[in-house]
């Protein structure tokens, strides 16, 4: 098994609440989500519940390898609960949450599990690459944004139109009709995106958070199979470096609107023999 990993924080300094790590025949990746400079009701933060939920979902399905990975990742989540629900509040609107992948190879096929906009990018041996998205957060997001991407990145109006819309966007998580992420309910794992595929048929199992993938899908400069070619000759650093060498050049969200001018940015890549 040959992992590469890179992994940036959206500013120098910053935690990164991202999570990605790996083992024999498996791998997980976490993006973690909470309110920028605002209360969860959690003591412990955002970048704590990625990477605890990350390294038990881990152990999980490395352990239990009949266990079905979202009953794992229902697992998990109860098992983080149970760490800080006597200190934190868990009910809390804002309590913090994650986007997951996990992989894992079992008797010639490779399993996979999709909850919340990261993405899982399959390279077949054909050159094909075929990407596992959650779309439901996308969705949602594109009826309550326009005011926030009508505004400059970083300006004060677009920060308060962004708090609105993560207000509204609260509202939606983990219900019917709105999107799913992991976050203090176990109960979010059935509704993850799963399947199997062929490992003979494949090259290669690319994990990216949703800071990683802005080349493809939210800039547009590139395809898939592109930044996979860039992935497999260079290393993820350097498709993470390209991207943030794009945002710096439109700081404000004028040519491509967004949330935040940069984000945490975390790319798994699994070459299999």
């Amino acid at each position: 098994m040959r992992v590469t990993l890179a992994s940036l924080p959206a500013e120098p300094g910053r935690e990164n609440e991202d999570f990605a790590a790996a083992a024999p025949g498996a791998a997980v990746l976490l993006d973690g989500a909470g309110v920028a400079g605002g209360e969860t009701g959690c003591s412990h933060g955002v970048a704590w519940f990625s990477s605890t939920l990350g390294g038990l979902l881990l152990s999980a399905i490395t352990t239990h390898a009949a266990r079905p990975l979202s009953e794992c990742l229902a697992d998990s989540i109860r098992a983080v609960r149970s760490l800080h629900e006597d200190s934190c509040d868990l009910v809390h609107r804002a309590s913090p949450t994650s986007t997951v992948i996990a992989v894992r190879a079992r008797v010639g096929a490779l399993e996979y599990l999709v909850l919340g906009d990261s993405s899982l990018l399959l390279a077949g041996k054909g050159g094909q690459a075929t990407v596992v998205t959650d779309q439901r957060l996308d969705d949602v997001g594109k009826r309550l944004r326009g005011s926030v991407d009508a505004l400059p990145t970083g300006s004060p109006e677009h920060a308060a139109a962004l708090a609105e819309y993560r207000d509204a966007l609260t509202e939606l998580r983990n219900r019917q009709g709105g999107f799913w992420i992991a976050g203090p309910d176990p109960r979010a794992a059935e509704h993850a995106l799963t399947g199997t595929v062929p490992l003979a048929s494949l090259a290669s199992v690319t994990l990216l958070s949703d800071g990683a993938t802005r080349l493809v899908d939210r800039f547009e400069l590139t395809t898939w199979r592109e930044a996979l070619a860039v992935v497999d000759s260079f290393g993820p650093a350097e498709l993470i470096r390209r991207v943030r060498e794009v945002e710096a050049g439109d700081p404000e969200g004028q040519r491509w609107p967004r949330g935040k001018s940069q984000d945490d940015a975390t790319l798994l890549h699994w070459a299999l023999p």
